[in-house]
């Protein structure tokens, strides 16, 4: 295996991309940037944050995973789940699976997030080709 062909210089296969060129990932993490994750896993594509308390209400909690089901900012590109944690004085913890207004809110912010560094990952590569010219 070479470096080239792992960077996507190849001119047939997968193409690879780092997680700091991907706009979808950089925008997740920065959306979620507030949370403390519990798992990032790029070639997997998945960010799980861990439990989250906002301070309002002790025995709730919230777990957000964000799956990413291709490389191109699209809405259906990226699944956010979220999952709420009620615990009783007890530690006895009860996890569903909610479907909320909170899962469509953080795909939109993730969007547009991904639009903006696609954009600025476009005008970088025009700058960068121009250069290579001169």
């Amino acid at each position: 295996m070479s470096l080239g062909k792992m960077m996507g210089n190849n001119n047939g296969g997968t193409n690879y991309q780092f997680a700091s060129s991907n706009p979808m990932w950089r925008a997740t993490l920065e959306i979620l940037d507030f949370l403390p994750l519990a798992n990032v896993d790029y070639s997997g594509g998945i960010i799980t944050t861990d439990w989250y308390t906002e301070g309002t209400a002790l025995d709730e909690s919230i777990k957000i995973t964000v799956r990413f089901l291709t490389n191109e900012v699209r809405s259906d590109g990226i699944r956010v789940i979220v999952h709420k944690k009620n615990c009783t004085i007890q530690q006895n913890c009860k996890i569903t699976k909610i479907t909320s207004s909170i899962e469509q809110e953080l795909q939109v912010e993730i969007l547009k997030k991904a639009i903006i560094f696609e954009k600025e990952l476009q005008n970088n590569k025009k700058k960068y080709n121009r250069s290579e010219v001169n």
